[in-house]
């Protein structure tokens, strides 16, 4: 009598005569190539945008003079010698009081006779640089608590999602105003105010993708050969998560813009003098209206208030294109493209 019979032999899964099985790395370098390719189309989307290109010249243009605006130095060695601006932004009597736009003065001087012109320009350093500084912080903080919410779920996600409901739970500029009215204002205060608030967009953005993402036939084989839980998140989940942040990363920075302007112009931001543009406004609100037979010093407000209009459309504009760029790359991947 056999004793074979009723015995189930299954074959398939003798690894001892695979010979050319992939390794993790070769695939990893395979799914990597494909997303290089899906950001080269989405770049080439954007540049073939001709209000996008428009937006990108405005706020490279705005950025450069900011930077050349004065000399830098850093631990006492200076790092950018330049300075474009003809006068000293703090230096006062350069010109008479609120002397309207000229060759001289392009944007006119204001009430100490400080050239308008200088001041404006050096703004943008104070303004841009926290808008940049502060999305760069909130979104490398807010991807990595998103990423760990969304890919762990369970009483992880439960209890980070908890603390994030804290968070909306207050206004973010109200939060911001609050923080700089406890700590005072000044540059790096201003930059961790806003910070700390903006971080939970971020973390809600990548959260949700994740979790759709987490799902995907290679999130789950590179689990399968045995990569590390961090290794999967920052080499497979968050590069192919990550789009929609960088469209919020966009709009932020103007909307950090904005924030720090109002917080200037209610006295909450910089020192009084400070060539920030909402401080500028704030130092010269009183033009912004005139008595029965009064002057109207328009150029003291228009300029300065024109520079963060212009700055925060082309901001705008980026990031609508950066979000048409890939919702037509969603678009062709979802009919087969």
């Amino acid at each position: 009598m056999s004793t074979e019979r009723g015995r189930i032999q299954i074959s398939g899964f003798d690894t001892d005569g695979i010979e050319d099985q992939d390794s993790l790395d070769a695939w990893s370098e395979s799914e990597a190539d494909e997303l290089e390719s899906r950001w080269r189309k989405i770049v080439s989307s954007i540049v073939r945008d001709r209000l996008a290109l428009g937006g990108f010249a405005v706020v490279a243009v705005m950025s450069i003079a900011a930077l050349l605006s004065q000399p830098i130095s850093v631990g006492g060695f200076t790092v950018q010698p330049f300075s474009i601006v003809p006068y000293d932004p703090t230096q006062t009597g350069v010109g008479a009081r609120y002397a309207a736009p000229s060759l001289s003065h392009p944007m006119g001087t204001d009430r100490l006779g400080r050239d308008l012109f200088s001041r404006v320009v050096t703004g943008g350093r104070y303004s841009i640089s926290i808008g940049l500084i502060v999305t760069a912080l909130a979104a490398s903080f807010g991807v990595i608590y998103g990423s760990i919410s969304g890919y762990f779920g369970g009483r992880v996600d439960e209890v980070l999602m908890r603390i994030l409901d804290v968070v909306f739970a207050f206004p973010g500029l109200v939060l911001a105003l609050i923080l700089v009215a406890l700590f005072g204002g000044g540059f790096w205060p201003l930059v961790g105010a806003f910070a700390l608030v903006g971080w939970a967009t971020y973390a809600r953005i990548i959260r949700g993708e994740i979790l759709k993402v987490k799902q995907n036939e290679y999130v789950m084989a590179a689990k399968a050969l045995g990569a590390r839980d961090r290794s999967v998140i920052f080499r497979h989940v968050i590069p192919n998560a990550i789009a929609p942040v960088i469209v919020q990363a966009t709009l932020s920075i103007g909307t950090v813009v904005i924030g720090v302007a109002a917080l200037g112009f209610l006295g909450l931001g910089f020192d009084p003098g400070t060539p920030e543009w909402g401080t500028i406004l704030d130092a010269e609100s009183d033009t912004l209206a005139t008595g029965a037979g009064g002057t109207w010093d328009w150029w003291a407000t228009v300029f300065p208030g024109l520079m963060i209009f212009l700055f925060v459309m082309s901001m705008n504009i980026i990031g609508d294109a950066v979000n048409d760029a890939l919702d037509a790359q969603v678009d062709d991947i979802g009919g087969g493209g």
